[in-house]
């Protein structure tokens, strides 16, 4: 009787279907957050002002390397 009531599934088995759902879930989780993540518009005014704070800073460069 107790065999009848047996699956047949061996604990590795179990152990690799649980391991795999996990898997599973991380990869679905990793999407919605990619996403949202590209739904947000990324700034267009941030980008010119990043490249006008390097300016200055390789000027300052260049003079350190031309004082030494």
């Amino acid at each position: 009787m107790e065999t009848e009531l047996r699956t047949g599934l061996s604990a590795a088995a179990i152990v690799a279907i649980v391991c795999n759902s996990v898997v599973a879930v991380l990869i679905l989780i990793l999407f919605v957050i990619l996403y949202k993540a590209c739904k947000i518009p990324s700034c267009p005014e941030r980008a010119p002002v990043l490249a006008e704070t390097q300016e200055p800073q390789r000027t300052e460069q260049k003079y350190l390397l031309a004082a030494a």
